[in-house]
Formats: structure tokens, C-alpha cells, sequence
């Protein structure tokens, strides 16, 4: 399997990740800023590069959506911690992650086979979390910056629950069928 340039430029979304932490850790705000967008900027680049010139992977397929937790993962706990959100909306946002992947183990345990696809709700739910982290990052000291935060926050948390809820419809869909499909072959 040849190696192009959407999983490297995933990969190297995968490493940008501790990076940005130990930026955070170090008081060094700007250059996390920095790490992120180019995290962000690499995210749209290898899906555009993989769509464009026909080079999707079942490999990238597994891990962007690894990078894209890892990364917002990474940010909602670090920023939750160094209190530049609330807590409640890093718990929120983990949650809904933690119970995508139960979902993926009982697919597994049960030997069913689903192909990783993001739906509508998951991507415009990925768009508002990394406009939500980028600009807590950038702290723009405008008139109504705050109001423009809290905004964020609630569009993230409703947003994700909406698309936690959804996945979770989904699956249990699948789940049914599958339990359909079984007792039809006995």
C-alpha cells in the first residue's frame, strides 16, 4: 500500500497534537494557536487532496476521524483544565466521542462490518468544536467577544449532543438490521 500525501499530511495532524498541548502547558498560547490552525489547515487539505485527485485510503479513512479526536480531544480537556472553557463543555464533547467508540467496539465484539463514514451533523458539529477552540485561542479582545464565546460554547454542546444522538440512532439501526439479518439465517 503506497503512502500519499492525505495520510501524511494526517499523520502529521496525529503529532501536531502534543505539540499544541505542550504548547498550552508552557503558557505559550500563540504558538498553540499556531499548531492548531495548522492541525485545521491539514484536516481540509487532505480531504480536499484525497477527493480531488482520487486518493482516498481505507487507511485514511481510519485515521482522520483518530486525528480529528485526538486533536479536538486534546484541546477541549487542555482548555478545560487551564479554564479557558467550562468544564461541563469538555465532558460533553469526550462523552459523545467515548460513546461513538463503544458503539464501534460493539460492532466489532459482534463481528459487524461498518463502513466509517461521517454524517452532516458529525461534520458541521467538527466545524463549530475547531472554530469554538481557535477562538478561545485567539482571545479577540473585541466589544462582544465574550458573547461570541458563550455562543460557541452552547452551539458546540448542542450540537454535539445532537450528533451524539444521531450516531447513536444510527447505530442501533445497524444493530437491528443486524439482528434481522441473523434471525433470518437461522
Amino acid at each position: 500500500m503506497p503512502i500519499n500525501i492525505p495520510n501524511i499530511l494526517t499523520v502529521l495532524r496525529i503529532l501536531i497534537a502534543p505539540v499544541f498541548v505542550i504548547f498550552l502547558l508552557k503558557g505559550m498560547t500563540q504558538f498553540a494557536l499556531l499548531a492548531f490552525a495548522l492541525a485545521g489547515i491539514s484536516d481540509g487539505l487532505d480531504g480536499l487532496i484525497a477527493r480531488y485527485f482520487d486518493q482516498r485510503t481505507t487507511l485514511g479513512s481510519y485515521l482522520d476521524p483518530i486525528a480529528d479526536k485526538l486533536l479536538l480531544t486534546s484541546a477541549f480537556v487542555s482548555l478545560a483544565v487551564f479554564k479557558f472553557i467550562p468544564g461541563w463543555l469538555a465532558v460533553i464533547v469526550i462523552s459523545r466521542d467515548v460513546v461513538i467508540m463503544i458503539g464501534f467496539a460493539i460492532f466489532s465484539i459482534n463481528n459487524i462490518v461498518v463502513k466509517i463514514k461521517p454524517s452532516l451533523v458529525g461534520k458541521c458539529t467538527t466545524v463549530i468544536q475547531l472554530a469554538t477552540v481557535f477562538l478561545v485561542l485567539l482571545d479577540p479582545k473585541i466589544i462582544g467577544a465574550f458573547y461570541m464565546k458563550w455562543s460557541l460554547f452552547w452551539s458546540v454542546a448542542v450540537s454535539t449532543i445532537l450528533s451524539g444522538l444521531h450516531y447513536m440512532y444510527v447505530g442501533l439501526n445497524i444493530l437491528q438490521e443486524d439482528v434481522k439479518n441473523n434471525q433470518g439465517k437461522k
